[in-house]
């Protein structure tokens, strides 16, 4: 019998929220079937609902033509449903062999821990991979891009006949993402049922054989990858066509005067960048995963210690012990991992919009102005069209650019004085409408006056985006290029330059 998970008319609702409005599709063995829409559209709830996170006010599924109810995860997993969600879920101090096989440990005939077997196991499966992990890792241990294929790992160790893929590429680098194409090819050719979650219009066509779309919590239409364009594609999503989003862009032509200017520059992760941002100006850092684009935007930020070298900020000397000190002295920085380093989940969007001033919003100078900072709230979420019934949702309720909309309002509200604003892969698992909504906020940043460094692993978004490209590579600068004369040729190639 073909294998089949099918959705019927299925309906969502939070408070003040219609999730999920009357969704009906059906994916098949033997097919990639993507899942796409903006973020808000409702592929989250969708998939926790597929996987017995959440359970559906309305509607049914049906698993092999037979309707089946989940209850949690667990009987998830038990019908042979495997959801990689965005969010990874590992446990950082075990190992990854722990990791992949928890809750089935291998034991001797004794009953005893096998762990010889168990380091067997994970080698073969790592081996499958062909990735270099030690099976004794403790997985905090290893890089983003690694945590990510342990946590596919769990899933392809379960060998499922139902496979959803939620994002599973944003950490990953061009290596890995071989990897995993070939590996959901792999389970294609099995039969199995694939579904796959990406903003990544280049991947849905190069892996997808058909395109469900979602907007706002409704089923649009379902599209055959083959007879189907990216214009298309973005026009069903956003219910307007975008046009050229670079193209677009209304940049800031006026530099003013040097306001960070970094010299030789060592922690324990680069050495001897040197580099200078001018207000208004937006500078871009390129290179390949590990290439220490982060690191530098940490040493920035007081994140990580400065072992030599200056950073000098309007003209005055600094060395950052803390984030604080940065914040205090106008530097704030959007981190790569918002969820984790950027934001506090299980707070309010009023809390963490506010966050960095509370110090600044009080009344008579002892109790905290609850006025004020409900202020703050309600205008960065209609400055940034933020997606919320209340500015009292928390946080981990929201989309990912709905997320990052509350990063960028605490950085840029009315008693912050923003003078260098660094964003570390700002758009990293956001839809195409709201990436070039964020486009144009940094250009408007670099208007107001502020000096922007963007991080980004896509080359084409750094591209055109900054106005000037300092590219690393193991730790260093290897080269600097101009907007207009940077391709994605010469990029890569200072990219890989020793």
């Amino acid at each position: 019998m073909e294998k089949s998970y099918e959705l019927r008319g299925i309906g969502k609702s939070f408070p003040g929220v219609r999730a999920l409005d009357d969704i009906s599709f059906k994916a098949e063995g033997g097919k990639v079937l993507a899942l796409l829409g903006e973020n808000g559209a409702g592929k989250s709830t969708l998939l926790k609902i597929m996987n017995g996170d959440l359970r559906a006010d309305e509607g049914e599924l049906v698993l092999n033509g037979n309707p089946i109810t989940l209850h949690n995860p667990q009987e998830a997993i038990a019908n042979g449903i495997s959801v990689i969600y965005q969010e990874r879920q590992l446990i950082p101090h075990l190992s990854v062999m722990e990791n992949i096989f928890l809750g089935e440990l291998p034991k001797t005939k004794l009953g005893l821990f096998d762990k010889a077997n168990l380091i067997k196991k994970t080698q073969a499966i790592i081996d499958d991979f062909g990735l270099p992990i030690d099976p004794q890792e403790k997985v905090g241990m290893l890089n983003v891009a690694h945590q990510q294929m342990v946590e596919i790992m769990k899933a392809y160790r379960r060998n499922s006949d139902i496979i959803a893929y939620d994002e599973s590429t944003a950490p990953l680098t061009d290596t890995e993402i071989k990897i995993l194409f070939d590996l959901i090819r792999k389970q294609k050719a099995e039969g199995k049922v694939i579904i796959y979650v990406s903003h990544r219009l280049n991947e849905i066509f190069q892996i997808c054989d058909e395109i469900v779309v979602l907007k706002d919590g409704k089923f649009v239409k379902t599209l055959e990858t083959e007879t189907t364009t990216e214009a298309e594609l973005i026009k069903c999503m956003v219910g307007r066509d975008i046009g050229d989003t670079y193209a677009n862009l209304k940049r800031n032509d006026k530099y003013g005067e040097v306001v960070l200017d970094v010299k030789d520059l060592k922690t324990p992760y680069v050495h001897d960048v040197t580099f200078q941002v001018r207000k208004g100006e937006v500078v871009g850092l390129a290179g390949l995963v590990g290439a220490g684009r982060t690191e530098v935007a940490r040493a920035l930020f007081g994140a990580d210690p400065v072992l030599k070298g200056e950073i000098i900020l309007d003209g005055k000397k600094t060395n950052f012990k803390y984030p604080a000190d940065a914040i205090s002295a106008g530097v704030a920085l959007c981190p790569e991992d918002r969820k984790d380093q950027g934001l506090v989940m299980y707070r309010t969007i009023r809390d963490n919009v506010a966050m960095p001033v509370i110090d600044k919003a009080v009344k008579g100078g002892v109790f905290t102005d609850e006025k004020r900072m409900t202020e703050l709230a309600d205008n960065a979420v209609a400055k940034y069209d933020i997606k919320t019934p209340t500015i009292y949702k928390n946080v981990v309720e929201l989309s990912g650019g709905n997320q990052q909309k509350v990063i960028l309002g605490r950085w840029t509200n009315e008693l912050m004085d923003t003078k260098v604003l660094i964003l570390d892969e700002p758009t990293k698992g956001i839809d195409v409408g709201t990436k070039a909504e964020i486009y144009q906020r940094v250009c408007d940043f670099a208007k107001q006056g502020m000096a922007v460094i963007f991080i980004s692993s896509e080359l084409t978004e750094v591209i055109n985006v900054a106005d000037r490209i300092i590219v690393m590579h193991n730790g260093h600068i290897t080269g600097e290029v101009k907007r207009e004369d940077a391709t994605e040729e010469n990029v890569l190639a200072l990219a890989m330059k020793e």
